[in-house]
């Protein structure tokens, strides 16, 4: 028997603006429990803009947005991140004079379950063994790939429901990419949900259940990776 998905996320009308300019408009999206959701588009489309929302760092004009049943439109940003949802940064924003130790600490701010933590920072140096030999190292001495890896740990010490990656992949090397997405499908297979902006189209569908594509703030069209990696006028457009 086909059990029906479940929603984490739903994004309704969702519309917002920068000063006098229309990011989104009318974004309607939705995330279920377990799966890997890829936002894909140009520079300036508002992929960004819709995680923002999403974390509550920039207000919607209209719109709701309901996370695992509860409309989180007006939260507040800590709000969200104890009720379980994080976000990697664009450009990672790690705190560069802090260690790395201290920057995945940080993450765990809304906790208070002390030996959990430690036991989770222990998790994080085993699934990043490179963040784990620089435990005490500036993050701002590291390099962009273990910058991005300490960004997306730092997340995850949160422990998300709901993990919302923007653009893993930006300004990193070939095989740093691989690695990257490498721990992104652990991550999705150790049960965390993950919506997923990528300015790598192929890659993103590749590792992606299903995909929306976002075109000047409006989404054009979604559906199941596979069938959008396939759709001659996303390759036309995205895959080259």
């Amino acid at each position: 028997m086909t059990t029906e998905p479940v929603p984490i996320l739903e994004l309704h009308g969702i519309t917002v603006n920068y000063g006098g300019i229309r990011a989104i408009e009318n974004i309607d999206l939705v995330v279920n429990t377990g799966e890997v959701v890829t936002l894909i588009g140009a520079n300036g489309a508002g992929k960004s803009t819709t995680l923002r929302a999403i974390s509550r760092l920039v207000n919607p004009l209209s719109g709701k947005i309901i996370y695992a049943g509860k409309d989180i439109t007006r939260a507040r940003t800590d709000e969200v991140v104890k009720w379980g949802i994080a976000q990697s940064p664009e450009g990672r924003r790690v705190l560069a004079r802090q260690s790395v130790l201290d920057n995945l600490r940080l993450g765990a701010y809304t906790r208070s379950d002390r030996a959990e933590i430690e036991r989770d920072l222990q998790q994080q140096f085993a699934l990043f063994p490179r963040l784990a030999e620089r435990r005490h190292q500036q993050a701002g001495t590291l390099s962009g790939g273990e910058q991005q890896m300490l960004a997306i740990a730092r997340a995850v010490m949160s422990r998300p429901r709901l993990l919302l990656l923007d653009e893993p992949s930006l300004g990193l090397a070939p095989l740093i990419v691989i690695e990257i997405f490498s721990i992104i499908r652990n991550l999705h297979a150790a049960g965390v949900t993950i919506l997923l902006v990528e300015q790598n189209a192929r890659l993103a569908l590749q590792n992606a259940d299903r995909g929306y594509v976002l075109e000047a703030g409006a989404i054009t069209f979604s559906g199941p990776a596979d069938q959008l990696l396939g759709d001659e006028r996303v390759k036309q457009a995205y895959l080259g």
